[in-house]
């Protein structure tokens, strides 16, 4: 990640795997990003994310919420119990517990998965995804908006991308709803090559530097 074009930023890197959760075969997923360089100094980051949810249906059962950011600290547990259509969210940060009804939802790991099982091939120009994303205690509505696709230039050479803009929280970082664009590669594995976003002080540019354990082939143009 770069900060306004030149100045390294840090780094992020997200993770999958299979595990036993409660005797079921599960996804876990982890996301963790950090800055480095100069930017430490002024605006430390210190991000940890996991989830584990359903192979099939990915619904999610567990989400991990522990952050840092410039000082502003969260750390949150959130079980999904399907029986009771309720999710149990422990704040080890406040020392509180709270208890949201919900009905179909993903949190912040999840949706990310879920969304790389839609079909692609029907999107088009405009289109908008949307769903219900759990995050601090609250369901938000979540939409991406399919804006096309494009071959991009990366370090592995020219590769064919989807491009798609998250409508994000404005305000503490980002500098409105619609200051993500990200580009996702145009094949089977549907990973995040590229990333642009105005943030209320400067812009972030990301983009990807290394991959391994793809299911798939990555493809190239």
């Amino acid at each position: 990640m770069s900060y306004s074009g030149f100045l390294r930023a840090g780094t992020a890197v997200l993770e999958v795997n299979e595990t036993v959760l409660d005797g079921k075969k599960v996804f876990y997923t982890k996301g963790t990003g950090w800055t480095s360089g100069m930017i430490k100094w002024f605006f430390e980051v210190d991000d940890l994310y996991e989830s584990y949810f359903d192979k099939e249906t990915i619904k999610p059962y567990i989400f991990k919420r522990k952050i840092n950011e410039g000082g502003y600290k969260k750390h949150r547990i959130t079980n999904f119990n399907y029986q009771t259509k309720k999710a149990y969210v422990q704040d080890f940060t406040q020392q509180k517990d709270t208890s949201v009804a919900f009905t179909n939802v993903q949190d912040m790991m999840s949706s990310f998965y879920y969304l790389r099982n839609i079909n692609s091939e029907s999107l088009k120009k405009g289109d908008e995804i949307k769903l219900d994303m759990f995050m601090d205690s609250q369901i938000y509505p979540f939409k991406l908006r399919f804006l096309g696709k494009q071959v991009i230039k990366t370090k592995f050479g020219k590769v064919k991308s989807l491009i798609f803009r998250p409508l994000v929280q404005s305000g503490r970082i980002f500098k409105a709803q619609e200051s993500v664009t990200i580009w996702i590669t145009d094949d089977a594995n549907k990973i995040p090559i590229k990333l642009m976003a105005s943030l209320s002080v400067g812009s972030l540019r990301a983009e990807l530097e290394t991959y391994e354990g793809l299911a798939n082939p990555f493809q190239k143009n």
